[in-house]
């Protein structure tokens, strides 16, 4: 084992001794999970947020009692701990320098309907919960944007709210209990019926009889006051509520073992009413009078600028109809009389137009948009936009003025962000372009100046710095300006009953890390120009690349509709996610704990990815970990000046598939029978890195070139009509989509011709990295392919990865002119027939089982493929997900566990559900995965339609 890497904190001391040690004492204790790899303390040094501090340990906990032994040992060794749920904190409060204790192992739900109650451990995530209490007609109220994957504890932790806390009020109005445990070591019960109070809590009560008046001028002003501590609830008018005390507290009193918190009944009928308006503070101007035309009827009323939404609609994404604006707001009601009041909420309102959505398929697109606002708004700008100033609240009557001195102060300092959020509540969030320049301290300046600007004017309202997301690194030294002394004094005091030895999330509201300090580097210096990618939407910097990456997690959630992140879904370890896979090669190009791409930390972590292109489609923040993972490899492999390490022997056999293919063509009979004598398969499949497990796709006796009519292009009188592009994959392997496709497009009296010429994509050269190879291949190819797409004549491509390679990667990798006009004239077989309206085969009663190949959902779309089957009458489910295979990575030794994990997360679940339907896959990848794992014959969407005629 490779001795440890010395890795210098914040404060100039190197961990490695110091990890170790903690390390050893947490497994002496029976702490089962416990990891101080590089890797792990990588993955784990970032949250959301702006910051960047290295844990020495990272705790996978599995049980309660793992949480009391991590806690011994901190007061032990003196070692600070920060509890985490889904690290999608963008206040910094889910980092920290000492253990890091991950809780999403931590899980187990438990619903009474009878109390309408729910008790949690910490690590449960908000929609298992919701999902959990849905059969009894119950949710949990609350529900911030990162519902599918923040976790319960984490809600506590911030006092989370969500876009339907004006409904349902936010996280501490539904805590009903705690089992908490204090810096003290102290376990208390806290809440209804808990029974006698311990020292602790007994303490807390003490202090606040001592400073009653002043805690109640001073706390509990208004709905969003989240920073600071909330000592309202210590009052004995209110209960002397100390679990909701704690609500909020960022981990620094105690940490949560298990919490009972309140469900409410899941209102029927919901209803949307979207308003327009010219801006966004005159959507502002327009909340005090919807709050007051329906009072307490209103379940949630955001804020949505129509600069995100055009984000959305420029990647493709369909966008329901909108009302006339350039903001709007989302007032969402239910109830018998839901369309009554919405008509209440039209009239008060005093908007440009009005929209009313009852569909709730529109409504979730809307929701869906607001959703991933965050994401969006990061890459709203010509430079990326940063959280910071990022949740600040005002009671709603003040919200339309307190966003016009925001633009001011914006305008001021020279930056641009577009606000939305929780405008019933008067809760903003707001990306910003801070100028962060790598080693500038000056522009770190620019980043406080503002924050101290906006912190005293937001004090003028008697607003809130944090509305939702707690204070954390990036607001807590702030709260000086918004609190008096006693105030400040009073947080310390309840930190010193709770937490004396400061060893809980240090750093956070008491004793403040400075905002400027441990800021993650964000501009990184790019490296030489000796690039494989052009890296198009980067300027060709990896660095930037990989900064897309802010953390907002949409690739850990544990369920999903789309595609991003098959690894995680199928594994649920960080170093899988999206995420974790982009703050490796974040510290690798410019941190200083992972050196280099060439890292065995940065092999661990792509090696699960799947290459899936997922991620560019379902990431709102728009990363390609595909293209970053080839990238790294070519880097660590090929480049000029890079490791230039020996590669994998799969990779010079499968990531040279179409080569090999090509080659074997006169042998192909001869392989075939030999494939199927056991020896000389196994010898084959360990010579070419293949798992013994996984099958080899048989050559097609003949190549789809030979055995139909092929021509090169010729001139515009004796063009076929239609052209297909033989590639590899089809030409060589699955052949019978391309005579289907010919048949169905001969039989409604077209012509059709094979592309002649020599034409291959270079997929599996790009996917490992091989990308010198994979660019004259490219460019030989767009050069060939060129003339056919110009021609006017329409040109089908039938492997949905193939194609989409020649409509993005092209661009990536060839600099010729021609490249675009491949990548923008190539038509899978859908868009094909749409196009040219062709009349569609009966399909009624026919029950589809269709999973998408990856690449075709990320680049090229379904859209065209499902109108197509639900016009032609097929019942159709569409899988979702990845199939597990994906390319050469299934097959390879070593990945064949995670492989079937991630097929078991979507497709083999859908199919065993529809054991009669016929299973549709256009790609090679899907196709042998399913004959491997399932034995089911799938075809092509020309297969199905030929097989109708």
């Amino acid at each position: 084992m490779p001795a440890p890497r010395p890795v210098t904190t914040p404060h100039g001391a190197t961990t490695d001794d110091r990890s170790v040690e903690v390390a050893d004492s947490l497994r002496r204790r029976g702490v089962g999970r416990v990891d101080d790899s590089v890797l792990a303390r990588a993955l784990y040094s970032s949250d959301a947020s702006l910051y960047r501090v290295v844990p020495q340990v990272v705790v996978r906990a599995q049980h309660a009692d793992e949480l009391y032994a991590v806690h011994e040992v901190s007061r032990e060794l003196r070692v600070p701990v920060t509890i985490r749920g889904a690290g999608t904190s963008i206040a910094g409060n889910a980092i920290g320098p000492g253990i890091v204790v991950d809780t999403r192992d931590l899980r187990r739900i438990s619903i009474d309907p009878e109390t309408r109650t729910a008790t949690v451990d910490p690590g449960v995530v908000h929609a298992d919960l919701q999902r959990a209490a849905a059969p009894y007609g119950l949710r949990f109220g609350p529900d911030p944007s990162t519902h599918p994957r923040c976790t319960i504890g984490g809600m506590i932790g911030n006092n989370a709210c969500g876009s339907r806390a004006l409904g349902y009020g936010r996280t501490a109005d539904n805590v009903e209990g705690l089992t908490a445990l204090f810096g003290t070591g102290e376990v208390a019960r806290l809440g209804a019926g808990a029974g006698e109070q311990g020292p602790t809590a007994k303490a807390l009560a003490g202090l606040a009889d001592d400073h009653l008046a002043h805690i109640r001028t001073s706390f509990g002003r208004f709905g969003r006051q989240v920073s600071g501590y909330s000592l309202e609830h210590l009052l004995p008018e209110r209960g002397r509520r100390m679990e909701r005390f704690l609500v909020g507290s960022e981990g620094t009193l105690a940490t949560v073992l298990e919490a009972t918190v309140r469900l409410v009944q899941d209102e029927p009928g919901r209803v949307l009413l979207v308003l327009g308006y010219p801006t966004m503070p005159d959507a502002a101007d327009a909340v005090p009078a919807l709050l007051a035309a329906a009072p307490g009827r209103l379940i949630a009323c955001e804020g949505m600028d129509a600069r995100i939404v055009e984000l959305v609609r420029a990647k493709g994404k369909p966008i329901p109809e909108l009302p006339r604006g350039g903001g709007w707001l989302l007032a969402e009601v239910a109830g018998a009389d839901a369309v009554a009041v919405v008509e209440q909420l039209r009239r008060a309102g005093g908007a440009l137009d009005t929209r009313f959505v009852s569909d709730r398929n529109e409504a979730a697109a809307l929701w869906q948009i607001r959703e991933d606002g965050a994401g969006l708004a990061g890459r709203s700008l010509s430079t990326p936009a940063y959280s910071g100033w990022e949740d600040s609240a005002v009671p709603p009557e003040h919200l339309g003025a307190w966003l016009r001195d925001f633009d001011e102060i914006l305008a001021a300092y020279g930056l641009q962000g577009f606000p939305y959020g929780h405008f019933g509540d008067g809760c903003i969030h707001c990306r910003i372009d801070f100028p962060f320049e790598a080693g500038d301290p000056g522009s770190a300046q620019v980043f406080r100046d503002f924050m101290t600007a906006c912190a005293m004017k937001l004090k003028e309202y008697g607003g809130s710095l944090s509305g939702e997301h707690g204070d954390g690194r990036v607001r807590s030294e702030l709260l000086t300006l918004m609190y008096d002394a006693d105030s400040i004094a009073l947080f310390g005091a309840a930190k010193q009953i709770c937490d004396p030895d400061n060893l809980m999330n240090p750093g956070n509201i008491v004793e403040p890390a400075s905002i400027t300090d441990d800021l993650r580097p964000v501009r990184p210096v790019t490296l030489p120009r000796h690039r494989g990618l052009n890296l198009l939407h980067d300027d060709g910097d990896l660095g930037a690349a990989v900064h897309r990456c802010t953390g907002v997690g949409k690739c850990v959630a544990p369920k999903t509709t789309g595609v991003m992140c098959p690894s995680y879904l199928a594994t649920r370890q960080e170093k899988d996610s999206t995420r974790g896979r982009a703050r490796v090669l974040q510290e690798a190009l410019d941190g200083s704990l992972v050196q280099g791409l060439a890292d065995e930390a940065v092999g661990e972590a792509l090696d699960l990815c799947l290459a899936c292109k997922g991620c560019s489609s379902d990431c709102p923040s728009g990363i390609d970990m595909a293209t970053y993972k080839s990238e790294a490899l070519y880097q660590k492999y090929d480049a000029p000046g890079g490791a230039n390490e020996r590669r994998p022997r799969s990779h010079l056999v499968l990531g040279r598939l179409p080569m090999w293919a090509r080659l074997a063509r006169p042998m192909a009979p001869l392989l075939n029978a030999s494939m199927k004598i056991g020896p000389i398969a196994s010898l084959a499949k360990k010579t070419a890195g293949i798992d013994q497990r996984r099958s080899i796709p048989t050559f097609a006796d003949k190549t789809l070139k030979r055995s139909a009519q092929t021509a090169r292009v010729t001139t515009s009188e004796d063009a076929p009509d239609v052209w297909i592009w033989a590639d590899s994959f089809t030409d060589h392997f699955f052949t019978q989509s391309g005579h289907a496709a010919i048949r169905f497009l001969e039989a409604h009296g077209l012509t059709v011709r094979v592309i002649g010429d020599k034409a291959c994509c270079g997929l599996t050269w790009i996917t490992t990295g091989q990308l010198d190879q994979a660019r004259r291949i490219m460019d030989r190819t767009v050069r060939t392919l060129a003339p056919y797409v110009a021609s006017g004549v329409p040109v089908l491509g039938l492997e949905p990865s193939c194609t989409a390679t020649l409509r993005s990667d092209s661009l990536e990798l060839s600099d010729l002119p021609e490249a675009r006009t491949v990548a923008e004239g190539m038509l899978t077989f859908a868009e094909l027939v749409t196009r040219l309206d062709l009349p569609l085969p009966d399909l009624k009663g026919v029950d589809v089982v269709a999973q998408p190949h990856c690449h075709q959902h990320a680049v090229l779309g379904w859209a065209a493929d499902e109108a197509l089957l639900s016009k032609a009458g097929a019942n159709v489910t569409r899988v979702s997900g990845c199939c597990g295979l994906a390319g050469n990575f299934g097959v390879e030794e070593g990945h064949y566990e995670v492989s079937v994990a991630v097929a078991e997360t979507h497709l083999l679940p859908a199919l065993r559900a529809n054991p009669d339907a016929v299973v549709l896959a256009d790609g090679m990848s899907c196709r042998v995965q399913l004959d491997d794992l399932a034995d089911v014959p799938a075809l092509h969407l020309a297969e199905l339609f030929a097989s109708r005629l």
